[in-house]
């Protein structure tokens, strides 16, 4: 199990003391939350990449570039790479050049996005999204597949005897999560790629993702990648921890309130019973994460939001430190009750030695 944090890098004022850091703290703050991240023994720090205020991560691979020369064991990876308004010649370069800055401590989860306007400001059509997402992948995937490439599509100019460089590192490509929280055309591009996918796990009840991760594991024994139990899944969740739980509701309640991502909505009381968010004690949260596999059977990747609404970075790295002292546990706990057959979380280095065991094997067989 890959244990990490995911952010949004949102700027939104502190509701309670009023005040709202710079773009500038903002994304300095990111790094410093990375750092953390790397100190207590997190598998994985991940960014999303938005294009509007009030978010700053309009550059992943800068950003993780940056957190990659200052940490040693993370896995970088974003949350998500716009598929749909990207080119894919960019993504494939920008993201194999990240995959030999960090000697492969990367990979990348593509998705949609949920902000509508950065269709047109990228001058794509948002009604052609699904559309969009299919034709740039199989691009992408030619890109980092084969040497040379010949393509035509219909959403950009044809590509004749492309090379895009550099390869990626060591010949094999960054791993893709395809991350939603709605689409089952997303879950079927992972499952016939043999991808990961990646359900956000943070704003409806569970059920609603049962469905969708169900979906995926069928579609990818379908496609012969494996049986459904050896899919490979990732999850969000969010928590606010204090050592007494209602300190923890007394000190999130304000942040939860006027947050824009759920504020004005449901109580803090419903959010938490409808939904993944947990508030309350270390304890109440490893329980509860660990409940995750019950509904959704093994998986590999669990990402967690912990800097959004407004939190100081004090509180922030507060919460790792927390986050840090069930961790042992956390892991501990996931691995006892996963079964032989479920595949460990996708590495660089692993799908390196699984590439190479391959071929030895075909050098035997013939």
């Amino acid at each position: 199990m890959q244990i990490g944090i995911f952010t949004v890098g949102d700027v939104t004022p502190d509701p309670v003391n009023g005040t709202t850091v710079t773009e500038h703290e903002r994304i300095k703050n990111t790094v410093e939350i990375a750092k953390k991240a790397d100190d207590i023994g997190l598998d994985v720090f991940a960014t999303g990449e938005h294009h509007n205020p009030p978010f700053v991560p309009s550059s992943p691979t800068t950003t993780l570039a940056y957190i990659g020369a200052q940490t040693k064991n993370l896995i970088l990876s974003t949350s998500t790479t716009l598929i749909t308004t990207n080119d894919p010649v960019k993504i494939a370069e920008d993201y194999a050049t990240l995959q030999h800055l960090v000697d492969g401590r990367m990979d990348l989860m593509l998705g949609r996005g949920n902000t509508a306007p950065v269709y047109p400001w990228f001058g794509k059509d948002i009604t052609k999204a699904v559309e969009l997402t299919i034709e740039n992948y199989q691009l992408l995937r030619k890109l980092w597949d084969e040497p040379v490439v010949n393509w035509e599509g219909k959403f950009r100019t044809p590509l004749q005897n492309f090379t895009a460089t550099p390869a990626p590192l060591d010949g094999v490509a960054p791993f893709v999560w395809h991350g939603s929280i709605r689409t089952p055309e997303v879950a079927e591009l992972a499952a016939y790629y043999g991808d990961g996918y990646f359900a956000n796990n943070i704003f409806w009840p569970k059920e609603h993702y049962i469905r969708l991760i169900n979906f995926y594991r069928q579609r990818y024994a379908h496609y012969g990648h494996g049986t459904a139990e050896q899919a490979i899944v990732g999850l969000g969740g969010q928590f606010f921890m204090r050592k007494n739980s209602q300190d923890a509701v007394n000190e999130f309640r304000p942040y939860f309130d006027v947050a824009p991502v759920y504020g004005h909505g449901p109580s803090l009381e419903d959010f938490t019973s409808q939904t993944p968010l947990t508030v309350g004690s270390p304890q109440q949260v490893l329980e509860r994460t660990l409940e995750f596999a019950d509904f959704f059977g093994d998986y590999q990747r669990q990402l967690f939001l912990v800097d959004h609404a407004g939190l100081p970075l004090k509180t922030v790295l507060e919460q790792l430190d927390l986050l840090g002292e069930i961790l042992p546990t956390m892991r501990e706990e996931f691995a006892k009750r996963r079964p032989a057959n479920v595949p460990d979380a996708p590495t660089h280095a692993a799908r390196v030695a699984a590439r190479d065991a391959a071929a030895l094997d075909q050098e035997v067989t013939v």
